[in-house]
């Protein structure tokens, strides 16, 4: 599923991996209080490095998509698909 990123496109990788796990959220294909993708099956899927799929995560989490548990994973955040932005 790599050709779902741009590599060379203007927008960063991390941000596209966001925007895709976003619209799957919005989807309801994660749900909330679900684990979203470990950033090893993002790495997988996306054939990114870590780091960028690690900056991917945390750029969800600080839009508020989702939240992270120690030793158990990033799930999806109640606010779901109503951004107040």
């Amino acid at each position: 599923m790599g050709s779902e990123i741009d590599h060379d496109g203007p927008t960063p990788v991390y941000q596209q991996i966001a925007a895709l796990i976003i619209a799957d959220i919005e989807r309801g294909t994660l749900l909330v209080d679900r684990k979203i993708p470990s950033e090893s099956s993002l790495v997988q899927r996306f054939g990114v490095a870590r780091d960028t799929a690690r900056n991917a995560v945390r750029h969800l989490r600080e839009q508020g998509w989702v939240y992270t548990v120690p030793q158990r994973g990033t799930f999806v955040s109640a606010r779901g698909a109503t951004p107040e932005e």
